[in-house]
């Protein structure tokens, strides 16, 4: 029982609840709306929350990976500073992209009504500040390693549009502006919770000077596009596929494996949220190697568990495309001719590439190294964008869209082994036998030793 409170109070194991229980959540959410919407029209959702995701990057890339490096081991006075620019900053930023959704809605209206990114420009200006103090409570409480408090602010703002969603679902069909309006309120009702606690930072602003103002931006310019890449990695093909003549429907289709891809990854933005306050503070203190040892252990891990992972999605790709879509997903559509199926097969064999390449980032930002991310994360988005082009405008092909996620993957990993080697010497050969000793280490704390 002792065994099984102290693993329950672990930060891997409440960030990974924290991430399962949202994720849980918004898969079923997205999966009744799959249901419930049209093929047109669920790929207008789509591209809203892709739109979203993609600017909330670029908001939230400036301060937030900056401000859980700096926390760590900060004192009280510059704790606060640094909150209080992170709050300042992100309201500054949140100001000027409203701004910008704003005009391009008003001088090009006709444009963007009849695109399916109408939904974006007319809503996100609002939720953008309804959504900050929360988002910005949330770094602080990773910063702290809060992640019971991470868990309670996520499942309020999940869960009641969940509760939405399931409204919809069975007793009144809403529109889309409906849910989206429905959407801001719940944000803006999260947010003034983290601000009633004082979780949020908003409060702070005034605390914030010059010098934690550039400190936060000068690691921020770097780790700004490193987030943004990242995203774009993750939505650049919903973009350009929504910008082909294949439409809103392949939009639709190619979000199925999309969404099952982010299942798969809840362990790894889990671990990686635990992972990088350490790998942090470690660094900060000269200890290289506890870095090269944290950067070991969970690259190993990750990896062996995504071996799994994939090896299920799989072999069970039909059946998980009917749990998530429904039955009309699983055969051949008929008017793009692509099938969700094997699309997913294609993006297990991705999912496998995945913890190297995320942990070499993490391992370069807490080594104070984010413009090297940069590079690795800029070269991604280029062979990406490139594989996007030619799969869709060449060969009209949605497998092959999936098929460049590989390939920007494998560059990924290459390029940051080989920056993060000069750094810390690393072997290939370590991480894999590290990630057999995490769960030999795992496998007598549980079993007390037992068969040891």
């Amino acid at each position: 029982m002792k065994m099984l409170k102290k693993i329950v109070r672990e930060d891997n194991f409440l960030s990974l609840t924290g991430n399962l229980v949202i994720a849980i959540l918004g898969i079923s959410g997205f999966a009744l709306l799959a249901r419930s919407l049209t093929l047109d029209v669920f790929g207008e959702w789509v591209l809203f929350i892709t739109g979203g995701s993609f600017v909330e990057m670029f908001r939230f890339g400036i301060t937030n990976t900056g401000l859980i490096r700096f926390l760590s081991g900060a004192d009280k006075d510059s704790r606060d500073k640094l909150i209080g620019s992170n709050a300042l900053i992100g309201l500054g930023a949140t100001i000027l992209i409203a701004v910008i959704l704003v005009s391009c809605y008003t001088f090009f209206n006709d444009a963007i009504s009849n695109s399916g990114y109408n939904l974006f420009f007319k809503w996100y200006p609002l939720l953008a500040f309804f959504n900050l103090p929360w988002n910005n409570a949330l770094v602080v409480l990773q910063a702290d390693r809060k992640y019971g408090k991470i868990l309670i602010v996520k499942s309020i703002n999940s869960g009641l549009f969940f509760m939405v969603i399931l409204f919809n679902f069975f007793f009144i069909e809403m529109q889309l502006n409906q849910l989206v309006i429905a959407l801001v309120i719940i944000n803006a009702f999260t947010s003034l919770i983290t601000i009633i606690l004082g979780w949020d930072g908003t409060k702070l602003i005034t605390k914030a000077t010059g010098k934690t103002n550039k400190t936060l931006l000068d690691f921020g310019k770097y780790t700004t596009f490193t987030l943004i890449g990242t995203n774009l990695l993750r939505s650049a093909d919903t973009l350009i596929i929504s910008l082909s003549p294949m439409g809103n429907a392949a939009v639709a289709l190619y979000s199925i494996p999309l969404k099952l891809t982010e299942l798969q990854q809840i362990p790894l933005r889990s671990f990686v949220a635990t992972a990088f306050p350490k790998m942090s503070k470690a660094s900060v203190q000269g200890k290289v190697q506890e870095v090269r040892d944290l950067f070991y252990t969970y690259s190993g891990a990750l990896t062996y568990l995504f071996v799994i992972m994939s090896l299920f999605t799989f072999v069970f790709a039909e059946y998980l495309v009917l749990i998530l879509s429904g039955q009309q997903y699983l055969v051949v559509d008929p008017i793009t001719g692509f099938n969700v199926v094997d699309i997913v097969r294609v993006f297990s064999i991705y999912g496998l590439l995945l913890p190297i390449d995320r942990m070499t980032g993490i391992g370069l930002d807490s080594i104070n190294k984010p413009n090297i991310n940069a590079i690795k994360v800029f070269v991604m988005v280029a062979a990406n964008v490139i594989g996007d082009f030619i799969a869709i405008f060449v060969f009209k092909s949605l497998i092959l869209v999936a098929v460049a996620s590989i390939a920007f993957t494998i560059i990924g990993i290459w390029m940051g082994m080989y920056f993060l080697n000069k750094e810390l010497t690393l072997s290939y050969k370590e991480i894999f036998s590290s990630g057999i000793t995490f769960y030999k280490n795992l496998f007598n704390k549980v079993t007390n030793n037992r068969f040891t």
